[in-house]
């Protein structure tokens, strides 16, 4: 074992879209664990919007990452010492280990993974975090039902994709929102989505919204909300009397700033939102994924099996390397990405 480790520190704070100045990569210490603790040699880390949020100092439901501190992020890779019961070396684990090569906890922090139970990749996108949080909101507070109409945006990403398939497993018609022709096959070919819309095709929410009619021609049920901007404002109009919002994110204000308050907009808005959902009887239902995890072994039980047996398609952009975390990052930002973004680390 080497006597230091790689880790990406927030070198400052973004002022708009991050830049490669706000991170920086630094040798330190290799933490030694202590009782309790558990030493991981990261093979995995993830890479999700929500990260572009705990780099700004704003008021959050999460502390904002330190300037000088590690990025915040799960991982998964390989025990290589322990000092807790629970965990031997060679076991195989999840942490919030964060933009890292190697990741030190308490051994209750962290998930014991099963090889023989789908690639590591998995307890990252399809059966971590994004998955089971496109499966709670969609069933929890979308409440889809046989027949209806449901729409979700990142179509083709970890979220979005199990939105779209669970949907449909309850005989539902699915209209996905992704960034190009090519992700919009992926979201039809693959995902079994009935359409997908190129988002980048429609200039506004106007000819966003024309587009989606013609998609949705009964109206739409239920939209699972991650992106906001104008696939929001196409969608609202077109929602049916009881409709539900589940609201999951918002990533294209994210790089505006303040978690999103510094987003601009020809006019506000507000008056007409607020008047749309009290006239069509919304249901809309904010969730933070962090606060619902007593529902994760039913989330594994029931997806599980599914992933297992091939019945969710799974869709992974691997980039090689701690040093290329913050590209790859970016890049996801503006969509850069081809389904669940990850970055492989050894």
């Amino acid at each position: 074992m080497t006597d230091t480790m790689q880790r990406i520190a927030l070198a400052r704070r973004p002022d708009g879209e991050p830049v490669p100045e706000d991170f920086r990569l630094e040798d330190i210490p290799m933490p030694d664990p202590a009782d309790g603790e558990v030493l991981v040699k990261v093979h995995y880390m993830s890479l999700d919007p929500y990260m572009r949020g705990r780099m700004d100092d704003a008021k959050s439901y999460a502390t904002p990452v330190p300037v000088g501190g590690t990025m915040e992020g799960g991982a998964v890779g390989e025990v290589i010492a322990s000092k807790s019961d629970a965990f031997a070396p060679g076991d195989y684990a999840f942490g919030m280990f964060g933009w890292a090569s190697h990741g030190c906890l308490p051994a209750r922090e962290l998930r014991k993974l099963d090889p023989a139970h789908g690639p590591l990749t998995a307890a990252l996108g399809v059966l971590g975090m994004p998955g089971f949080t496109g499966w709670f909101g969609l069933t929890e507070y979308g409440k889809p039902q046989k027949g209806e109409t449901v729409v979700v945006a990142a179509a083709t990403g970890p979220v979005g994709s199990m939105v779209g398939q669970v949907a449909k497993a309850r005989g539902c018609r699915v209209v996905g929102v992704a960034g190009g022709p090519e992700k919009c096959a992926l979201a039809t070919d693959k995902f079994g989505f009935d359409a997908c819309l190129d988002h980048r095709a429609y200039a506004d929410g106007k000819e966003m919204r024309d587009a989606l009619a013609k998609a949705c021609p009964d109206g739409i049920d239920v939209y699972f909300e991650n992106v906001g901007g104008k696939v929001l404002e196409g969608v609202l109009p077109l929602m049916n009397v009881g409709g539900r919002i589940p609201v999951c994110g918002m990533i294209s204000w994210y790089n505006a700033g303040g978690l999103g308050d510094n987003a601009s907009s020809d006019k506000d808005n507000l008056p007409k939102l607020w008047r749309t959902i009290l006239v069509n009887r919304l249901h809309v239902h904010g969730f933070i994924i962090s606060d619902q995890f007593d529902h994760y072994p039913r989330f594994l039980s029931e997806i599980g099996p599914k992933v297992a047996a091939g019945e969710i398609g799974i869709q992974e952009d691997i980039a090689e390397g701690l040093e290329n975390a913050p590209e790859a990052f970016m890049g996801m930002l503006k969509g850069r990405n081809f389904g669940k973004q990850i970055v492989k680390i050894t």
